[in-house]
């Protein structure tokens, strides 16, 4: 077993920090491609937008299990093993053409994918803690927010120059680069390793689930992600087929939703010591505004700007939830970093590749209007979770300081 270098720890955290988002470009790159991808795969929009559905579904359910393996075999090898897979499957994507070998290919590039992100999200839990460890924490939806800024924007691009196929190669040659430089500069970073027992294994996963603010914030967190999948799985079909634009246009369109993600990230890690519920209540609040205004203008001022100018707003709000939501949930089991990091990813990715692709095709969205009633119907379902999930963060806290 190769041990992480103490003085390779600096690099190989830089790199631990890189591939977070890789989840994130492998969902994001060939979101403008999916219309051109369409045509010539000869298939329907559904059936395109479903190779991210089951990308996300598959990265979704292997962190029920991967987080315990990790905990139990150690992240170094198993997330080598990972990138060269996913590496792979990338090229296999793009030089085999087919709508059913791609979603076969996506599902192993899902459990690859949580098989890297889980080990580098755990490994910042075995070298740090205390407030150098909510740093980083914090971190973590701002760096994966690079992902849907840069990789739709470079998407954009590639398919404009060079076709969807480029997206795929460029994938494959990305994860072999990380694959090189994990080889060289990083190591093993768990320290006590757990046995696996498939019965203790199954009784963490058992009280983690049932404790009610844990199981809630993750289903918020999903929610909170899918209303922006959703915008994601529609506007390349909205703007490029309905307005008439062109995928470059839909890679800049993602940018500014990225990078609005991104925004509201930095200004939940800035304002971290503020009462929870009082700015995550008010950022809820925020959204519904921006949503109601979003519907109401559409049989006025229905455009590119205006679809853009109201996503940026709401994309803002949606990145401060999530950064703030999304640290609670990591941070809440703490002796089981590997199986709360699974859980949260996992449970994450499930909720919101359901309700995104749910909400995309029962509301057949393809206009500004229809964007608006399905983020309306996924926002008053998250608020109300929301209400729920504090009086019972609330409880634990009380419960807490008995404790204590």
């Amino acid at each position: 077993m190769r041990i992480l270098k103490e003085n390779h720890q600096g690099f190989s955290t830089i790199l631990a920090l890189a591939l977070i988002p890789l989840s994130g470009f492998a969902t994001d790159i060939y979101l403008p491609s999916l219309p051109a991808m369409a045509n010539d795969l000869n298939v329907s929009a559904s059936a395109v937008q479903l190779s991210l559905v089951v990308f996300m579904f598959s990265v979704g359910i292997s962190q029920f299990f991967i987080g315990s393996i990790l905990d139990s075999f150690g992240r170094y090898k198993i997330g080598l093993v990972s990138l060269g897979l996913f590496s792979l499957t990338s090229f296999v994507i793009a030089l085999v053409p087919n709508i059913y070998v791609i979603y076969a290919m996506r599902i192993i590039q899902g459990i690859t994918i949580a098989l890297i992100v889980v080990g580098k999200r755990a490994y910042f839990v075995d070298l740090f803690s205390g407030e150098k460890l909510k740093s980083y924490i914090s971190l973590f939806s701002i760096i994966w927010a690079t992902a849907p800024i840069m990789a739709p924007f470079l998407g954009g691009y590639l398919q404009s120059s060079f076709g969807w196929k480029s997206n795929f190669y460029f994938l494959g040659g990305l994860s072999f680069a990380f694959l090189i430089l994990e080889l060289i500069y990083s190591g093993e970073s768990l320290k006590y390793y757990q046995p696996f027992k498939l019965k203790s294994i199954a009784a963490t996963y058992k009280g983690m689930l049932q404790t009610a603010d844990f199981t809630l914030g993750l289903l918020i967190i999903g929610i909170c992600f899918g209303i922006v999948i959703v915008y994601s799985l529609s506007s390349p079909f909205i703007i490029e087929r309905v307005l008439g634009y062109s995928a470059i246009t839909t890679g800049y369109s993602s940018l500014l939703s990225g990078f609005s993600l991104m925004i509201g990230g930095i200004i939940a890690k800035s304002l971290i010591k503020k009462p929870l519920a009082q700015k995550v209540g008010t950022a809820f609040g925020i959204q519904i505004i921006l949503v109601l205004l979003m519907i109401f203008t559409s049989s006025y001022t229905s455009n590119l700007y205006t679809l853009i100018g109201f996503i940026i707003g709401i994309h803002i709000a949606g990145g401060f939830i999530f950064n703030i939501v999304y640290g609670y949930c990591l941070t809440r089991f703490t002796k089981n970093a590997g199986v709360a990091s699974g859980l949260t990813g996992g449970v994450m990715y499930m909720i919101s590749s359901i309700f995104s692709y749910g909400f995309a095709n029962l509301f057949e969205v393809k206009s500004q209007l229809l964007l608006g009633a399905a983020d309306l119907s996924l926002l008053l379902i998250v608020t109300v979770l929301f209400m729920i999930f504090n009086s019972y963060r609330v409880k634990s806290l009380v419960l807490q300081t008995i404790k204590e």
